[in-house]
């Protein structure tokens, strides 16, 4: 296997009057875990369409295991598993004849496609359930079983658009488990996602794409460390005292005040000193906080610092129907 498993230069894509990438550059080294964090219509997973062949580059270049995207798209197609923001599986069908009907559209033998799908239904603990119909697992057990089907044909490299949307925290886990073990044994995984406590402990590297461009490029603990700040959290009790809070220490900080409902949050070199000075600030404007906490930069200082916007919302990437069916390139 190449040492770099994804190579993407100068990538752009148009969706008639939308520039959903606007010339994006990043690699992912073979055998890591690459997040790709961005807000609502950021063109993550305009990002991961191209890459899977779904769609076609407006402009530039992007290899899969040294394979191009649009040249050798079949090549690719043979590499790559994918797992996208819905669950691709049939509800009709059990889970295990989910997995093996895969197998089949792979071409695999048919030993070969039951011993695959009997050992990922343990795998990701579904074999208790491998019997019964898709329509009947919960909502962590159908993705659980969607990420399955994506690995049926043994890829080298897994994509994940949004792997852990609406996973409760125990599903979320047995899921980050899963794709440690994977990479642990040698396959590459690009995920997209929106939980940036999830890119924190999953990814070797991160990229942020805002508004179709990448704006930073590092390891979790580089970027965190590249705000060189302390954060000062000041809870106020309620939103209008926090809204005060936030007019009274105005110019205080490096940065400005920032409110999140009844939280106001400074950043600053000094925490120590700035918080006396907060401190004292709201006592003569009679707005002491309720609770203090003092920490170092998280994932989301750094998003919201680099993006403007919290990452809370979904992604959608290219405009509704965009790329009408039989037609991959969806521009003007």
């Amino acid at each position: 296997m190449p040492t770099t498993a994804i190579a993407v230069t100068g990538l752009t894509k148009r969706f008639r009057t939308v520039d959903a990438l606007r010339g994006i550059d990043f690699d992912v080294p073979a055998g890591t875990i690459f997040g790709l964090l961005g807000p609502n219509g950021a063109g993550k997973t305009t990002a991961i369409r191209v890459l899977t062949t779904i769609a076609r580059p407006s402009s530039g270049h992007v290899e899969v295991l040294g394979r191009d995207v649009v040249s050798q798209a079949a090549e690719v197609r043979h590499s790559i598993g994918l797992a996208g923001q819905y669950a691709a599986v049939d509800p009709n069908l059990t889970g295990r004849e989910n997995l093996r009907l895969i197998g089949r559209l792979n071409h695999l033998a048919r030993p070969l496609i039951r011993g695959r799908a009997d050992g990922l239904l343990e795998r990701f603990d579904l074999d208790a359930a491998a019997d019964r119909p898709v329509r009947a697992y919960s909502g962590g057990m159908r993705r659980r079983l969607d990420v399955a089907a994506a690995l049926v044909g043994e890829p080298p490299v897994l994509l994940l658009d949004e792997p852990t949307t609406g996973l409760d925290p125990a599903s979320r886990n047995a899921l980050w488990d899963q794709l440690r073990q994977l990479v642990r044994e040698g396959t590459t995984v690009l995920l997209t996602t929106q939980y940036l406590d999830e890119a924190d402990r999953l990814a070797d590297r991160i990229a942020v794409l805002d508004r179709g461009l990448i704006i930073a490029d590092d390891t979790p603990e580089a970027l965190k460390a590249s705000l060189g700040d302390t954060v000062v959290e000041l809870d106020m009790g309620d939103a209008d005292r926090a809204e005060r809070a936030v007019r009274l220490l105005h110019g205080l900080a490096d940065h400005a005040a920032r409110q999140d409902d009844s939280v106001v949050r400074l950043r600053t070199h000094d925490g120590s000193d700035l918080l006396l000075r907060a401190l004292r600030e709201l006592d003569r404007g009679t707005a002491a906080p309720l609770r203090i906490r003092v920490r170092e930069p998280s994932l989301d200082d750094v998003f919201l610092a680099l993006t403007g916007s919290p990452a809370d919302a979904p992604d959608d990437g290219a405009p509704p129907g965009a790329d009408p069916p039989g037609d991959a390139g969806g521009e003007a």
